[in-house]
């Protein structure tokens, strides 16, 4: 059997808005990992362009957690779901499951080990964080669109200054992570 690695990251942590997503990769051998990066570091057009590309030659999945579930297990277990998620819907186990961050999943039956700032180490890491993010701002363009006074397509539901000036003029929509501080202090001000 072949020693498989999977890459996991998570992406939306901070986000002010919707779900949590992660995406657990494989790479195959065919793929050129020297152009590979941490998403962050990428324009959104070579993020997509990469996205297909990584997708074309490797294993992927995704997983998420929702606004509900972030509201009820708070953030970093919600991350946490998300990535066991993504893990599991895999449709290879891996040998060896690297994940982003200092923290792990509960999963049963997996070697899962994490690394710190692995998204700029790691091949399969920077690759699962490019499959999550757009995956994410996908969503997060098409929520957009029905509340456009917020410029989440352009702030992914971060807490920029225009997205909390909007907040504080329009107010909290559906979509909004009522439990984070910003807009929990703006819905109980005292």
């Amino acid at each position: 059997m072949k020693f498989l690695i999977a890459g996991v990251d998570e992406v939306g942590r901070g986000s002010l808005i919707g779900p949590v997503y992660a995406a657990a990769v494989i790479l195959k051998k065919n793929l050129d990992k020297k152009k590979l990066k941490d998403s962050k570091k990428l324009s959104k057009k070579n993020r997509e362009i990469l996205e297909k590309y990584i997708k074309k030659n490797s294993y992927w999945s995704i997983g998420s957690a929702s606004l509900k579930e972030i509201e009820k297990f708070n953030i970093l277990n919600a991350s946490l779901l998300a990535m066991k998620r993504a893990i599991k819907k895999l449709n290879k186990k891996p040998s060896t499951v690297l994940i982003d961050g200092n923290k792990i999943p509960k999963i049963k039956n997996y070697n899962l080990k994490y690394i710190i700032k692995g998204d700029e180490k790691i091949p399969e890491i920077s690759a699962a964080s490019i499959i999550a993010k757009v995956a994410r701002d996908k969503l997060i363009t098409k929520m957009s669109k029905k509340f456009t006074k917020y410029a989440w397509d352009k702030n992914a539901g971060y807490g920029t200054k225009f997205h909390l000036v909007a907040i504080k003029k329009f107010g909290v929509t559906k979509h909004h992570r009522k439990t984070f501080s910003p807009i929990h202090n703006i819905l109980s001000p005292n």
